[in-house]
């Protein structure tokens, strides 16, 4: 079966038109109410997707990774960890401390 012939023949726009005209010219005011409804609500729907998609995307953080000479010694290794693992420590209890601050506000403590 060919696919064309499932498919129905588009309108032209003066059956398009004329069909728009008898509808109105009914007089019944629900329909109209309805219809516009039932055209204003999908238009409404696409205009917010629309919008929602031009929110700006974060540009991408870099990431600088340091380079070490494959020969450094462990002293070295364990060195730097110790200079980490203090900045690291220090930042946690920076947040730990904000935290402790908002719980003190809210009244949670």
């Amino acid at each position: 079966m060919h696919v064309m012939a499932v498919l129905p023949r588009p309108s032209s726009p003066r059956a398009v038109w004329r069909d728009i005209r008898a509808f109105l010219a009914t007089g019944n005011r629900h329909k109209l109410l309805f219809g516009t409804l039932s055209v204003a609500i999908p238009t409404l729907l696409m205009l917010g997707f629309l919008h929602d998609s031009k929110i700006e995307k974060p540009k991408p953080e870099m990431w600088f990774v340091p380079s070490w000479p494959a020969d450094r010694p462990d002293s070295v290794i364990i060195a730097q960890q110790k200079i980490d693992q203090a900045k690291k420590d220090k930042m946690l209890a920076e947040k730990r401390a904000s935290y402790q601050r908002l719980a003190k506000r809210l009244g949670i403590d």
